[in-house]
């Protein structure tokens, strides 16, 4: 084994202590850090704490804030309800491989993702901290294979979180695939029988994904570094958007004249919206989130242009929809029909076909609503997303040319809503 390959399996030993005390003007906030213990491969008792960090030479270690108030401004916060950092061997069902920071930092993203998703049965399955696929459908199961196929390519080595019991048939859909995390508020008889077949694969019951609406959006207090050594502290954003009639049909004053959008959303564009909106506002910016019929189609992450995000989300919905397409009609990745096409074992219309299908379809946009987690500086985005059929936009406004956007969206006969508020993330 190389050393790299041994590196990715190896507990890293870190030096960091068993309790935090973090103080901020006299009030000191007590953390523990969370280990776990679990057999070694000896079959011996063995307590470990995160296996590494981001990466196998960076020791990490996770800390739950155990005891003491703080007090910011006029909000008071109080440790108390914790979730991922109150992982206890108890929730754990099968530790397949130990965790480290990135599984359980992705767990914590697909339940942000969750929360305000919690009316329906509805799945995520996050890679990088960031979402692959997020649904909402009548039965989890539906609600999963529907965000697995929103990006089949990318939900390889996912988390997936669910927000209702995880039953038999989602779960035989789920060891068909690879994942490195399934987290899930309770599980089926049986279910998971057919999750172990997956030995590596982190089985994780944590019943507070079945009650996400009781925890709604408490204030929490954000803490990052700079590369010298100082600190960042922010308090976390509440959302502005509670439910689809805090949505503002966009309109702007400019030059004396106000310009109003003609077409407001229809319900089904609404809680289209809603959803994309929820899901941007926990995407890493800049960010595009496309949603049809409560789908995610196009996912746009980390771009410095606005336009560039639309058409980098745009590129990845054309690549997954051919993707699809070729897993249904000839059960390989769209990468794989390319080579064997390449070899000469299968016929070179057959692609052609394919691609042609995608384009015909708009790489499966048409339909489709749009969030953007910053305003629309130009016209271009709105442009460029309305050529391929997306009819609906939820954006914060705020922009010197919200008239030329607004504009754009009635040549379209597309709907506009304002939420004022800005989502970034970073």
């Amino acid at each position: 084994m190389s050393s790299i390959r041994k590196a990715y399996k190896t507990i890293l030993k870190d030096p960091f202590p068993e309790e935090l005390v973090l103080e901020i003007q006299g009030q000191r906030l007590r953390f523990s850090k969370r280990q776990w213990t679990l057999p070694a491969e000896d079959g011996t008792p063995r307590t470990e704490g995160l296996r590494y960090g981001d990466n196998p030479d960076q020791p990490a270690a996770l800390y739950r804030w155990d005891a003491g108030d703080l007090t910011v401004g006029q909000n008071t916060l109080a440790p108390g309800g914790a979730l991922v950092t109150g992982l206890s061997e108890a929730h754990f069902i099968q530790f397949g491989k130990h965790p480290g920071k990135t599984n359980l930092t992705d767990l914590d993203a697909g339940i942000r993702i969750l929360t305000p998703l919690y009316a329906s049965p509805a799945a995520v399955i996050i890679k990088h901290n960031n979402p692959c696929g997020v649904a909402c459908a009548d039965t989890i199961q539906q609600a999963y294979e529907n965000a697995y196929f929103a990006d089949r390519i990318a939900a390889m080595g996912g988390c997936i979180v669910l927000n209702r019991t995880l039953d038999v048939g989602c779960a035989r859909a789920i060891a068909d695939q690879y994942a490195e995390v399934v987290a899930a508020p309770e599980y089926e008889e049986g279910a998971v029988e057919i999750l172990r077949a997956r030995e590596n694969l982190r089985i994780i019951r944590l019943p507070e994904l079945g009650d996400l609406e009781s925890r709604g959006q408490d204030l929490q207090l954000q803490v990052s570094s700079t590369s010298d050594g100082g600190l960042v502290l922010q308090m976390s954003q509440v959302s502005m958007v509670r439910s689809v009639q805090d949505f503002v049909l966009a309109q702007h004053l400019h030059k004396g004249t106000t310009h109003r959008i003609d077409r407001a959303p229809t319900a089904a564009e609404l809680e289209d919206l809603y959803m994309a909106w929820h899901i941007c506002a926990n995407v890493t910016s800049n960010a595009i989130v496309m949603v049809r019929d409560r789908v995610t189609t196009a996912i746009g992450t980390g771009e410095q242009d606005r336009v560039g995000a639309v058409r980098l989300a745009i590129e990845k919905a054309f690549t997954k929809r051919a993707d699809q397409l070729a897993f249904e009609g000839h059960k390989m990745s769209i990468f794989e029909l390319e080579q064997a096409v390449a070899k000469g074992k299968i016929e070179a219309s057959v692609l052609s076909d394919l691609h042609r299908q995608v384009r015909e379809e708009k790489g499966g946009l048409a339909g489709s609503v749009m969030a953007s987690d910053g305003f629309f500086p130009f016209r271009d985005a709105v442009d460029t997303a309305c050529a391929l059929g997306v009819t609906a936009f939820a954006e914060p406004g705020g922009a010197m040319r919200d008239h030329e956007v607004i504009g754009a969206c009635n040549e379209h006969r597309a709907a506009l809503v304002f939420t004022n508020q800005r989502v970034f993330r970073h």
